[in-house]
């Protein structure tokens, strides 16, 4: 599809007001609002021609144009210039990552309000997967009279905490002794190469045979090289409601679900290992809940094992210059302090 200069022009001055207004533009409003240099019916005329491509729509007989799906995906691939953030938004993100520098849990809890303050729409981080957890740390305590308490620190910084049911747990002495025990068998190595049969045998050696801490060994491992431990913060939801798109009731109560599901949402930011920004417009999207929005996403990495992802949900008339701008800056800061925080 090859458009001219002034249909791109009319094009592009449609989208951008529709953004800034959420309601449709005429061909008159064009020719006041815009200095494009054509009369309007000039512009009524190329109007009709990209409203035959499909780039855009008219809602209502009497109403004006507004862009559809596919020609927001035209100005996102072809017109759309990077707004620069102002030195005040960069120097705000900036701050709030060195002053969560050395707790990830925090770090991407704080991310997406960041973003979603900044943005006002709707922001979905997921914490760091782990590829490969090789152990820097693991300690055992008690938790209260029926359960234990587990912390597994990973070499790439990500601090595990896990609460494990037990009838008659051991005290605290023990429990460090047993935590010195583990940490001499496994720091240093992938879970995944550790050999739990041999682990049990030298564990059972210092408590007795048929001792429960010794079973309570294949939890903990399972637990932690569970794939659906990975949380995702959100923030920013009821953002959605401040959009006259969503005044529907419905409309708005089908993202709210979709939001609320961690499936879902692990779904939506994907389980991809690239730092690419994408891009998903309208019906793009695979997930029928949030086809009237966009998603705007991208990775952050820590080497080859360490990888997460940020996203953006907003309403198709999303302000994609500067919801791009954001997260390439964030994800500029996270993955600086993330692979700083990896080298201690």
């Amino acid at each position: 599809m090859v458009l001219s200069d002034r249909q791109l022009k009319i094009l592009q001055a449609i989208i951008n007001d529709y953004i800034a207004t959420a309601e449709p533009i005429g061909s008159r409003t064009i020719a006041k609002k815009y200095d494009i240099g054509l009369s309007s019916a000039t512009i009524r005329n190329e109007m009709s021609d990209l409203e035959d491509m499909g780039l855009i729509i008219q809602p209502h007989a009497s109403a004006g144009r507004v862009p559809s799906d596919k020609g927001y995906r035209l100005y996102v691939d072809n017109l759309m210039n990077r707004k620069e953030l102002t030195p005040e938004q960069a120097g705000f993100l900036f701050n709030l990552i060195q002053e969560n520098f050395e707790d990830i849990e925090s770090l991407m809890q704080e991310t997406a309000k960041a973003i979603s303050l900044i943005t006002n729409y709707t922001t979905m981080v997921s914490e760091p997967r782990v590829l490969r957890m090789v152990i820097k740390h693991i300690q055992l305590m008690p938790y209260d009279e029926s359960s234990i308490a587990v912390v597994l620190v990973t070499e790439s910084k990500v601090i595990k905490n896990y609460v494990i049911k037990m009838k008659n747990p051991p005290d605290t002495d023990s429990l460090s002794n047993i935590s010195l025990l583990l940490n001499k068998f496994v720091v240093g190595k992938d879970f995944a190469d550790i050999d739990l049969g041999l682990l049990k045998l030298e564990l059972a050696k210092m408590v007795g045979e048929g001792q429960p801490i010794i079973s309570l060994i294949d939890t903990i491992w399972e637990m932690a090289l569970e794939e659906s431990t990975v949380d995702v913060y959100t923030s920013g939801v009821k953002n959605i409601l401040t959009f006259p798109e969503f005044s529907d009731f419905n409309k708005a109560k089908s993202v709210f679900q979709a939001l609320e599901e961690k499936d879902i949402l692990i779904t939506i930011l994907g389980k991809g290992r690239t730092e690419e920004l994408k891009i998903v417009i309208g019906e793009e999207n695979s997930i029928d809940q949030i086809k009237d929005c966009s998603l705007i996403k991208a990775g952050y990495k820590i080497g080859n094992g360490l990888y997460g992802t940020i996203g953006i949900l907003g309403p198709t008339r999303m302000n994609y210059s500067q919801v791009v701008s954001v997260l390439y800056e964030i994800e500029k800061n996270l993955n600086y302090t993330l692979r700083a925080l990896r080298g201690g």
